[in-house]
């Protein structure tokens, strides 16, 4: 599978202003101040096309208990200067660690189709990852089972209190068009108030981070 771990930290947010100010933040300090954390392998940032919030960013890690780990923890209660001016202007903030709970396809596409949802007593919202993925134009396609909140820190009282993570389908596919047949409501389910159509503006890795010093500021 393309995913690095076992689990992921996923946001959904949308930006009050120019959304270049949040760009620049996100990719000459956020990336790589996150990345430096234990436990975070990879960080990708898409941009909405189709429904929203506007920013999706996906964070992957080696489990869940990053949420509470200790490096985790000291850097959300020291945001930077940067961080500090940033973000405020957040708005509509979903954010939460999940699981993996089934994988199919294989590789990152630059387009991803993410549906967020409660499933229904007794459903099993995995049934069509497989059918899916199988379809051509497709790559890496994901079931993500939401933990339990993660708790209140300096840095999301910057922008307020966030909504939990709903569960997640996340379908990426090399051919943008093939996700125009994909359902936006899965069997057996109760859609949650976002997802969409996303493209993929920036990805790097741990290993990369710690090989290249952060880029100056613009």
């Amino acid at each position: 599978m393309a995913l690095l771990g076992d689990a992921a930290m996923v946001l959904f947010y949308d930006f009050e202003g120019d959304v270049a100010d949040h760009d620049e933040w996100h990719s000459v300090e956020h990336f790589h101040e996150r990345l430096s954390v234990p436990g975070f392998l990879r960080a990708t940032r898409y941009r909405a096309t189709s429904g929203g919030p506007a920013t999706l960013v996906l964070y992957e890690v080696t489990g869940v208990d990053v949420a509470t780990s200790p490096a985790y923890l000291d850097r959300l209660g020291a945001p930077t200067e940067w961080t500090r001016a940033v973000m405020p202007r957040f708005r509509g903030m979903v954010r939460g660690f999940a699981t993996v709970a089934a994988s199919a396809g294989f590789g990152l596409g630059q387009a991803m189709r993410a549906i967020a949802f409660t499933p229904q007593e007794g459903a099993d919202p995995g049934a069509d990852l497989d059918r899916i993925a199988a379809q051509p134009g497709m790559a890496g396609c994901y079931l993500l089972s939401p933990a339990p909140p993660p708790p209140m820190t300096a840095e999301q009282a910057l922008r307020g209190a966030d909504r939990p993570l709903a569960w997640l389908m996340l379908l990426t596919a090399y051919d943008t068009a093939v996700l125009e047949g994909v359902p936006t409501k899965l069997p057996g389910t109760d859609p949650a108030a976002y997802g969409g159509t996303y493209r993929l503006t920036l990805t790097a890795t741990a290993e990369e981070a710690a090989r290249t010093p952060p880029p100056a500021r613009r």
